[in-house]
């Protein structure tokens, strides 16, 4: 069954990143003795590799769709995973991050254009990026817990073995999946048909995912120094509050996939980028775990709804252009992640933890902000 290859090839695929996500902040700053600028450094240089990967990738699948573009990432991050167990160096680490640790962003939006290739564009098509984005975030749920286990018993160099395991068995999984069917080349390169929405519209949409992201990977950043540092609590809350994010991840994915078709799209994305502000409100004057894990299910909902029905809202905005469309929201993220990493170390530098948290909540409301604009330009069409 094609969804069961293509969950398979979700779940192990965010098991992996989860597992490297959630500990890769500690992992510099423990193993390589980086400080926050260039951590922040790197995380830039991870998103300009998955920026460039993703977007060659993109307009490929448009062109010729295949499963051998998941398969070559996430192979070549498994690699770099087996060379950061030998070395640490921060030029290297810099080399990977632009290249292989970088390019295995781009797996993420191609599976889910495999997806909508395979699935089509009827019920199923529709219904495979929240459920599948529900997988998603049952990984992340796994994951972080997963690795804090890994990380306790056998330190960072089995973490990073196990990661690249788990993106080894991404790549059998999608060899599992279907060969997706071609797209005439001239509607791949139009990207949208002649009715599609006006380029304002566009621009605004993509500003909004990038904001919305670079608060998330902003807050990523400065969230686990914040906790082990600011509050003293044990590298083992992190995993904690990242899986109980990531649980309530499924359950609002899940939700997603049930809401009915007449329901507004842009009022749901709308809402879920709201949720973030209240997470950065509640993370701000935590004193504890206690609402830290309050803040977590704004978090996960946030990021389930906006990820989720994100993707859906711009497969259906640049219809029949799936490869290009996947791509521009998944490159809007990873813009975020751009950002986020220089801006972040900057700021937990200049500043601080509470006022770089602070500043995510500014940045999660100007989302709002631009996605209500540039929505306002077609949301007859898709509301």
């Amino acid at each position: 069954m094609p969804f069961l290859a293509l969950a398979g090839a979700i779940l192990m695929l965010g098991i992996a990143d989860s597992m490297w996500g959630s500990y890769v902040v500690l992992f510099a700053a423990d193993v390589g003795h980086f400080g926050p600028l260039q951590i922040g450094v790197t995380a830039s240089a991870t998103a300009i590799g998955g920026i460039t990967v993703a977007w060659l990738l993109g307009r490929r699948f448009d062109r010729r769709p295949a499963r051998r573009y998941t398969v070559a990432v996430t192979l070549g991050c498994a690699v770099a995973f087996g060379i950061l167990t030998v070395t640490t160096a921060f030029p290297v680490f810099l080399l990977l991050s632009v290249t292989l640790l970088g390019g295995v962003g781009a797996a993420f939006p191609q599976l889910f254009a495999l997806a909508r290739a395979v699935l089509g564009d009827g019920p199923a098509g529709q219904r495979s990026a929240p459920l599948l984005r529900s997988v998603w975030s049952l990984a992340w749920a796994v994951g972080p817990l997963l690795g804090a286990v890994v990380l306790a018993r056998a330190g960072y160099a089995v973490l990073l073995w196990s990661a690249a395991g788990a993106l080894v068995l991404t790549a059998l999984a999608t060899l599992l999946i279907p060969k997706p069917r071609a797209v005439a080349a001239a509607v791949a390169d139009s990207g949208a048909d002649a009715a599609g929405p006006p380029a304002w519209s566009v621009v605004l949409l993509t500003a909004s995912v990038t904001l919305f992201f670079t608060a998330m990977y902003a807050g990523s950043l400065a969230l686990p120094l914040f906790v082990t540092r600011a509050l003293d609590r044990p590298e083992s809350s992190v995993g904690i509050l990242y899986s109980a994010c990531a649980a309530v991840e499924v359950a609002a994915a899940l939700g997603l996939a049930a809401v009915p078709a007449r329901v507004s799209q842009r009022l749901v994305i709308l809402g879920g980028m709201l949720s973030f502000v209240v997470y950065f409100s509640l993370t701000v004057l935590a004193g504890g775990m206690a609402l830290l894990l309050v803040g977590q299910v704004f978090r996960g909902i946030g990021i389930a709804v906006v990820g989720a029905a994100g993707i859906r809202y711009f497969q259906d905005l640049l219809a029949p252009a799936t490869g290009r469309a996947t791509t521009l929201f998944a490159n809007a993220s990873t813009a975020g992640l751009l950002v986020a990493g220089v801006l972040a170390g900057a700021s937990v530098d200049a500043f601080g933890y509470l006022p770089t948290l602070a500043l995510c909540g500014v940045a999660a409301a100007a989302a709002a902000i631009a996605f209500t604009a540039g929505s306002a330009g077609f949301k007859n069409r898709f509301s």
